[in-house]
């Protein structure tokens, strides 16, 4: 059997793609399922290609931790349709990007990932907001809502195995 893969993806993949993908990466290793499951991030903007996640997003997730002082942003290509099972994007811009580079035959699921939550304090929030250009409490928020997301893709997953 192949690994189930999953991709998460945001415009620079600094901040928001890194965190869930060093959360699920440690979600994914607490249940035992690292041979069943590939996680990655990428982006859809080319700003910071090989460049490690912001010190704030790295600094907050280890707080809690989860450790992603070894993921290096790159840009989403096609050719990650053809890898990945499921392709979630931090917000609808980044979802309309990719739809609009996905080719005609994916069979992956593709969508934004805070369709996942189930905790009903964060039913207003559909995408993950972008904690760039702020301070400590939006990169804590982008970590509840992606902690809150990534229980239920596990369940999911788990499912399928």
């Amino acid at each position: 059997m192949s690994k189930i893969s999953v991709l998460f993806v945001c415009l620079g993949n600094i901040c928001r793609s890194p965190t869930a993908h060093a959360v699920f990466q440690s979600m994914v290793d607490e249940e035992g399922l690292s041979d069943k499951v590939y996680v990655d991030s990428s982006g859809t903007g080319d700003w910071h290609i090989g460049r490690a996640p912001d010190p704030r997003s790295q600094h907050y997730a280890l707080d809690r931790g989860f450790d992603m002082g070894d993921l290096r942003a790159r840009l989403v290509t096609e050719d990650d349709f053809n890898q990945f099972d499921y392709i979630f994007a931090m917000d609808k811009q980044n979802l309309a990007d990719l739809k609009a580079m996905c080719p005609s035959g994916y069979s992956g699921e593709l969508g934004l990932f805070l369709s996942l939550c189930q905790n009903p304090d964060y039913s207003n929030y559909s995408e993950v907001p972008d904690p760039y250009y702020g301070e400590g409490e939006g990169f804590t928020l982008v970590l509840d809502l992606i902690q809150d997301a990534s229980v239920e893709l596990i369940r999911l997953i788990k499912g399928r195995l």
